[in-house]
């Protein structure tokens, strides 16, 4: 769809990100238009004010203008196009909200891409837009493995991480190291349901047992009932499995501490962790806590290249959504260079199947049959604040689990693209 004047002048509440100013260059040059609109256009969903703000949100723009720099610093006149702008918009965690969103993105905002969006039940609801309207979707936020299965589609791709990454990891190393009766409390959305099944499964096929599961509501602020509930269990449970994440993790961990579980022996395992968590309760709030990451910013000279570059724009640490932004924002860019337009079809065509090594992603293929890319993940542990040594440095990384490991097998979801 070719992009008019008009539609220049349409804006979001949230505003437009203006990263470069007009003009063609490269493939994209000549009198045929490859380049829709004569510009490309990436626009970032996600959770700007809620739980989920701290983990992805404005930084998560402001990454992905790192990379559209990077992308025209590498090229220069031989880029598709040199004109790139990046747009923005809050879904507020709200799948109606999501879903209107998405369409003025792809619609008045004419963005050919949309990247991010946590919540998994927004983010379903994005990648039916994307579908419909066949412009791409990078799913950065979410968890759902709906995303590569029953729910897959051409345009959508799943980056980062899912539930059955998480448990794959978490689940299974922590029931292997002693925690066979585990207690799980999740939120009552798609996101929180799905991650309790992946945890059941792989604490079953470790060995353990759920003894009890509770839907929370979502967001929540007070968790007492179901932590009140956990002593009083029987058997009573070795871990507290929290499926929690952001602003409502957070809160689950302070009353956790404060009722004094762990002393009851009741240890705390964490389904989804971002060092933006530990930074707000402090490291010794989840010390010894095993976890799953995609990413962390200090594990080696590469990341920690990247992390100052981010922290100089930013003022804190990267979590591995706002790496992993960074990552797919590139990847598309270089998708749409490789293709020489900006057409999602062809697009598409120079995804599939792809294998590359960046900064988020090691040893990254993207999978042609569902779309999930896969990439090598960590079983990390929280360090205590003794040794803690350098602000932010809060993980020890256990080990690396190869990306072919990390993730379900593509043929395991039921996707057909």
């Amino acid at each position: 769809m070719r992009k008019t004047t008009r539609a220049l002048g349409a804006a979001l509440t949230a505003g437009t990100l203006l990263v470069a100013g007009c003009g063609r260059g490269g493939p994209g040059a000549g009198s045929d238009e490859k380049v829709s609109g004569d510009k490309i256009v990436l626009a970032v969903l996600n959770d700007q004010s809620g739980v989920y703000a701290d983990l992805s949100g404005k930084n998560s723009v402001e990454a992905v203008r790192m990379a559209v720099a990077d992308f025209k610093a590498k090229y220069g006149d031989k880029a598709v196009s040199s004109a790139i702008e990046v747009v923005t918009a809050d879904h507020q965690n709200k799948p109606d909200i999501a879903n209107s969103k998405a369409q003025e993105l792809y619609d008045r905002q004419q963005a050919d891409v949309i990247l991010d969006v946590p919540t998994s039940s927004a983010a379903l609801a994005v990648a039916g837009v994307a579908k419909a309207k066949k412009k791409l979707y990078f799913n950065i936020g979410a968890a759902t493995t709906e995303l590569t299965g029953k729910q897959c589609n051409k345009y959508t791709f799943h980056y980062a991480y899912d539930t059955y990454m998480l448990a794959n990891g978490t689940g299974s190393a922590v029931t292997q190291q002693g925690g066979k009766n585990w207690y799980i409390v999740y939120p009552d959305y798609a996101f929180g349901q799905d991650m309790e099944k992946s945890f059941s499964t792989a604490i079953g096929a470790s060995g353990g047992t759920v003894i009890a599961k509770d839907p929370t509501p979502f967001p929540n602020d007070n968790f007492s009932t179901f932590l009140l509930k956990a002593p009083g269990l029987s058997p009573k449970p070795d871990v507290l499995g929290t499926m929690q994440a952001g602003g409502d993790l957070v809160n689950l961990v302070k009353q956790y501490n404060e009722f004094r579980l762990r002393d009851k022996g009741i240890k705390l395992s964490v389904g989804l962790m971002f060092i933006t968590d530990i930074h707000s309760l402090g490291p010794d709030s989840f010390a010894g806590t095993t976890f799953t990451d995609a990413w962390y910013w200090n594990f080696d000279d590469r990341n920690r290249q990247w992390a100052d570059r981010f922290t100089a724009q930013t003022r804190t640490r990267p979590s591995f959504a706002h790496a992993a932004n960074y990552s797919a924002a590139t990847q598309y860019l270089e998708a749409v260079q490789r293709a020489g337009t900006d057409k999602s079809d062809d697009v598409v065509s120079k995804l599939d199947g792809y294998q590359y090594d960046d900064v988020f992603a090691r040893n990254a293929t993207i999978r042609a049959k569902d779309h999930r890319v896969i990439h090598d993940v960590y079983l990390a542990e929280v360090k205590p604040k003794s040794q803690v040594t350098t602000e932010w440095d809060y993980e020890k990384i256990l080990k690396t689990i190869p990306a072919d490991q990390a993730f379900r097998p593509e043929t395991a979801g039921g996707c057909a693209l």
